[in-house]
């Protein structure tokens, strides 16, 4: 009889045991991520962050392997890296770095409380005009004024040419390597049951720096309108990976550039509305009815640190003293003592810990800060999470 009970529980279980939640990242080198893992240290510094940390840190300071979630990746190091979630999935370049990945599925760990896996593919320095350029969004050609500087009809031709094959070029291998590692689970994740199946339960996207300065393309930014040529390729984006990823109800996230923070008092700067209508134009296709419900844009302005940024844009003035001193001509150890001397009158010593520890990248790779960077991927996470029918 206890047998009997037995088979019929296992038998229930399986027949009711969930299929393989798979999310996809997708975008540029903030998707890869440029936050070293030394920076853990200015994260410390909150009080706020601490029960963030204790979930990616051990009590001795060892990243912690998380054994229910996997991931792979593509385009962050010279070749594909898989396993079990822990830092050092960023960029590999001066690594170990992380990106969102780690937060994000920290997080969806948590709300599903099953095994997850992650398929992350990025590539830095890319477009969404031309290299995640999707096929819905019609052939891309070269700008008018660039062809005006062509002076023979080869050199058109040549032109569009290579314009035509580039485009799309990294939307096809962001395609063909999901559609490899979801034809092949057991390689990345070896607990993966085939029997249960898997389940495309979300998509990121973090992009938009190759796009917002690309005027060939918005020719018309900084005017009203003048990247509505990104909302709509955005449109074609989404439903493209849909489509091929045969996933027509896909939760999907638009990381909206958010490098700087809050801007919308710093009317002094003249990208400020720039910078304003291209994080519009980012957020509009979530609007449009047909997206209502299940495309969130998800503003990472909202998740900068204003406090690490003001004492990085403080930088620009030790740079222009070491010009300075080396336009005199004097040595490396009589500049390193002048410098040191003049560091103490930009940053008093709490300030420059906080900027040491804190900062290990340019602002466009959001400082660097695993402070940031783990925020925004939480936040990646939390608006999959609000969405309508969200696993």
């Amino acid at each position: 009889m206890k047998k009997f009970i037995l088979a019929i529980f296992l038998t229930s279980a399986a027949l009711s045991a969930a299929p393989l939640k798979v999310y996809v990242m997708a975008g540029q080198s903030n998707m890869q991520g440029h936050c070293k893992v030394t920076t853990f240290r200015h994260m410390a510094m909150d009080p706020a962050a601490a029960p963030m940390i204790e979930k990616i840190l051990q009590p001795d300071g060892t990243p912690r392997v998380h054994d229910e979630i996997w991931i792979s990746t593509l385009g962050c190091a010279s070749e594909e890296q898989a396993g079990k979630l822990t830092t050092g999935y960023g960029a590999e370049r001066a690594g170990p770095k992380i990106g969102p990945e780690l937060t994000f599925g920290i997080t969806m760990y948590e709300h599903v409380q099953e095994p997850v896996l992650i398929i992350k593919t990025a590539w830095g320095g890319k477009s969404l005009s031309i290299d995640f350029r999707p096929p819905s969004a019609g052939v891309h050609k070269p700008h008018e004024d660039k062809l005006k500087a062509l002076t023979s009809p080869g050199e058109i031709a040549k032109a569009e040419s290579e314009y035509a094959e580039a485009a799309g070029h990294y939307y096809r291998l962001m395609k063909a390597h999901v559609l490899k590692v979801t034809g092949e689970i057991q390689r990345v994740y070896p607990g993966y049951d085939p029997a249960e199946g898997f389940e495309l339960a979300g998509f990121v996207w973090f992009q938009g720096c190759n796009d917002f300065g690309d005027v060939s393309t918005y020719p018309e930014a900084g005017r009203p309108g003048g990247y509505d040529e990104y909302s709509r390729l955005m449109a074609c984006f989404i439903r493209d990976v849909r489509k091929d990823f045969n996933a027509p109800n896909m939760p999907f996230v638009i990381g909206v550039l958010g490098i700087g923070g809050d801007i919308r008092n710093k009317t002094e700067d003249k990208e400020t509305p720039m910078i304003l209508s291209f994080r519009d134009a980012m957020a509009a296709p979530a609007d449009l009815p047909e997206f209502r419900g299940n495309v969130v844009a998800v503003r990472t302005e909202e998740f900068w640190d204003p406090q690490l940024g003001e004492l990085q844009a403080r930088w620009s003035r030790v740079k222009e003293k070491d010009g300075e001193l080396k336009g005199r001509g004097l040595d490396s150890a009589e500049r390193k003592i002048l410098m040191d001397e003049f560091l103490k009158t930009v940053y008093s010593p709490e300030e420059w810990e906080m900027m040491e520890s804190g900062v290990s990248n340019a602002s466009y790779h959001y400082l660097g800060s695993v402070k940031i960077m783990s925020r925004i991927g939480k936040g990646f996470a939390d608006g999959i999470i609000g969405l309508d029918g969200a696993p």
